[in-house]
C-alpha cells in the first residue's frame, strides 16, 4: 500500500493484518500487532502501526508518532527498572529513540502513524 503524492487517506479506515505478539515480547493477555508502511520522504517511512490490548516489551527505533485511536500506558525501562511512564491518547505525538526499552499496556486497540528513519539515516 502506498499513498500518492496530493491523495487523502483515512488512516483509521486502512485495513491492517495483525499478528500474535511473539512470546517473548508478550507480558499480558493476547496482544497482536500489525503495521503497513505508506511512503518514504526524504528517506523517511511513514506508516500505520496497531496494537490489541494486553502488554509488550519492545526495544525502540528512532521514530515519531501520533496516536489516531485508542489508550495505552508506556513505560521506560532501563536497567531492568521502570523509569518513566507516559499515557498516551489520541492526540498525542510522542519520539523513541534507537535502543530505548519500553513496555506497552495497552487497554484500548491503539492505532498510530508513524515516521521512522533507520540509524543509518536511511530507510
Amino acid at each position: 500500500m502506498s499513498v500518492d503524492p496530493f491523495e487523502p487517506m483515512a488512516v483509521g479506515a486502512v485495513a491492517l493484518g495483525t499478528d500474535p505478539v511473539p512470546d517473548e515480547a508478550c507480558l499480558a493477555g493476547t496482544p497482536r500487532t500489525g503495521s503497513v508502511d505508506l511512503a518514504t520522504v526524504g528517506g523517511a517511512v511513514v506508516g500505520i502501526w496497531e496494537m490489541t490490548a494486553g502488554a509488550m516489551r519492545d526495544i525502540e527505533v528512532d521514530e515519531v508518532f501520533v496516536v489516531i485511536s485508542g489508550r495505552a500506558t508506556v513505560e521506560l525501562v532501563e536497567s531492568g527498572r521502570v523509569v518513566s511512564t507516559i499515557e498516551i491518547v489520541p492526540g498525542t505525538l510522542c519520539r523513541l529513540d534507537a535502543g530505548m526499552q519500553t513496555r506497552w499496556h495497552v487497554t484500548e486497540t491503539l492505532r498510530k502513524v508513524y515516521i521512522v528513519v533507520d540509524a543509518d539515516g536511511t530507510s
